[in-house]
This record gives structure tokens, C-alpha cells and sequence, in this order.
């Protein structure tokens, strides 16, 4: 899997990743507000293809990510040559409201961790407040305190992305 960090992040970026790091585990959270309804951020969001980076992926292609946005649905990454890879595993849908996925991201698949990732969809002044939470905890092999920022980099950018389709030019 590729994970290259981009060097600059977009002018209409939402803040840094808010990040806490604890003896078990972490949490990641993203904010932004676009000037779309609700309902049409939603159907953007159960279509990563439609932002997410594919620098962040395993076919390096946007194209084959899909995300089924119902409880037992896949999100999920086609791969050359009749593979694929199942990212997580949505446990909570409301459309146009809260969407629930769990599973480990990126290093975190390979790790005995539990890991939520919630995007929640809320009404706000001229748009839509867009909130992106990713808890984790568990047993990671990995440097926790190094790696949680870099999640929530690579979280944040695809938050940022998603945003990006509803620039308020």
C-alpha cells in the first residue's frame, strides 16, 4: 500500500487533525463545513471514489474504491488481477446523517485493534458541518505516538477532499 503524505495541504483545508493519544489507543478528529444539504454530501461521501486519495490505497487507483452504505456493507478496494481488499465494514447508516464503518486503516489492518470511524452530517449555517471521528484501540505493533498524527493526516486529507467537492467559490 502506498501512504505518501502530500508536502502542502489545500488552502480550504479544514483544521489539523484534532489527535489524542492514550495508553490504549488514540482518537482522530476532522471537522469542516461545505455549502451543500446534507443529502448531497451524503452522496458524495458513500462515493469514495469521488475523493478519496489513491495514494492512500492498494490498486492506486481511486476508481476502484466502493463503499456500500448499509449495515454489513463493504468498503471496499478492487485490485488488478481479480483481488480485492475490504477496508471496513459499515455497522451504522442514516442517510444524509451518520455513517459508521469499523476496521483498521492502512498499518492499523494488520494489528489487533478495534477501530470506529464515524462521519456525521449535520445542518449548519448556509451548508452542512461535516465531523470525521476515528477511535482506536488495541494491541498495535506500531509507534502509537508516531503514527497517530500521521492517521489523522492522512484522514484529514481525505476530509479535505471531500469538502473540495463542494468549494464555496
Amino acid at each position: 500500500m502506498r501512504c505518501i503524505l502530500p508536502a502542502l495541504v489545500m488552502a480550504a483545508a479544514p483544521a489539523a487533525a484534532d489527535v489524542k493519544v492514550s495508553d490504549t489507543g488514540f482518537v482522530v478528529e476532522n471537522k469542516a463545513i461545505v455549502s451543500a444539504a446534507p443529502d448531497t454530501v451524503w452522496a458524495a461521501l458513500v462515493a469514495p471514489a469521488r475523493y478519496w486519495n489513491p495514494d492512500h490505497s492498494y490498486s492506486g487507483k481511486a476508481e476502484n474504491f466502493t463503499l456500500d452504505a448499509k449495515a454489513g456493507g463493504c468498503f471496499c478496494e478492487a485490485l488488478p488481477g481479480g483481488g480485492s481488499v475490504e477496508h471496513m465494514r459499515v455497522v451504522f447508516a442514516v442517510p444524509g446523517s451518520t455513517l459508521r464503518l469499523v476496521g483498521g486503516l492502512g498499518p492499523l489492518q494488520s494489528e489487533g485493534v478495534a477501530a470506529t470511524l464515524t462521519w456525521t452530517l449535520k445542518l449548519a449555517s448556509g451548508g452542512t458541518e461535516i465531523t470525521q471521528t476515528y477511535v482506536v484501540g488495541g494491541h498495535m505493533r506500531v509507534d502509537v505516538p508516531a503514527t497517530a498524527p500521521v492517521v489523522g493526516q492522512v484522514l484529514n486529507e481525505q476530509l479535505t477532499r471531500l469538502a473540495a467537492l463542494f468549494s464555496r467559490d
